[in-house]
């Protein structure tokens, strides 16, 4: 018998307006990120097809290909919330295979720290740039703890390039490349999100991941180094 392999898990547990609860459990698997899904899970629906969602720099062949994986992901968990405004307010605890979270926030809030998860993992080779953050998922993260874990796992990804001879991107060049391509993706999704008709809570929890993207872009090309110098400073005193 084959040793089943090692998963990362993460359930999202929302008490909703009304005494209504969701429960939405992920599974990883651990060797590369990917999103593991029971027979039948994701339906199937002309929303997803690549030729109607794909974005302008999709780099999958849509002859083997015929729907946005991606977009396969979102459908359902954005169905999910489509009885309830952004701003609702929720109970949303987070269970990961390392630590409990939990927090009183709003349905964009919290469906956009799921979403996050969705995305990365759905099999788009754009948001798979990021799986790297996946081992360390910080639900709810504030723009500074993204921006340090971001900046943090990159170097260190530059620093193993560098130790096994190959050319390092000190300068992060690379890093803003795959957040410009990001935006441009968040871009589309959320247009594509608006095209469902539904209210607002994906559409806005698209809109924080957007931010967080054009945000650590634009540290990035601006060189704000006084921002985030005071975190690390003890290190090179």
């Amino acid at each position: 018998m084959m040793p089943e392999e090692e998963t990362l898990s993460f359930t999202y547990h929302f008490k909703l307006p009304h005494n209504e609860t969701k429960e939405f459990t992920v599974e990883l698997l651990r060797s590369d990120l990917s999103i593991m899904h029971k027979d039948n899970e994701l339906l199937e629906t002309d929303w997803a097809l690549l030729e109607n969602f794909s974005c302008s720099h999709c780099p999958l062949d849509r002859d083997i290909h015929s729907y946005c994986p991606l977009a396969l992901n979102l459908h359902k968990l954005i169905r999910e919330f489509n009885d309830f405004s952004s701003f609702d307010t929720v109970e949303v605890e987070v269970e990961t295979t390392s630590r409990n979270f939990a927090k009183h926030t709003s349905v964009q809030s919290g469906v956009s720290s799921l979403l996050g998860i969705f995305m990365v993992s759905s099999g788009c080779p754009i948001m798979g740039r990021l799986k790297p953050l996946l081992h360390s998922h910080l639900p709810f993260a504030t723009l500074d703890e993204t921006q340090l874990r971001v900046f943090s796992l990159y170097l260190l990804s530059q620093y193993i390039r560098f130790k096994k001879g190959q050319e390092p991107d000190w300068e992060m060049n690379g890093l803003m490349d795959i957040y410009e391509s990001i935006s441009i993706l968040n871009k589309n999704v959320s247009k594509q999100i608006v095209k469902l008709e539904e209210k607002d809570a994906g559409i806005n929890s698209l809109i924080i991941l957007n931010n967080f993207a054009e945000y650590v872009t634009f540290t990035i090309s601006e060189k704000m180094i006084d921002e985030i110098e005071f975190y690390v400073k003890a290190f090179y005193e």
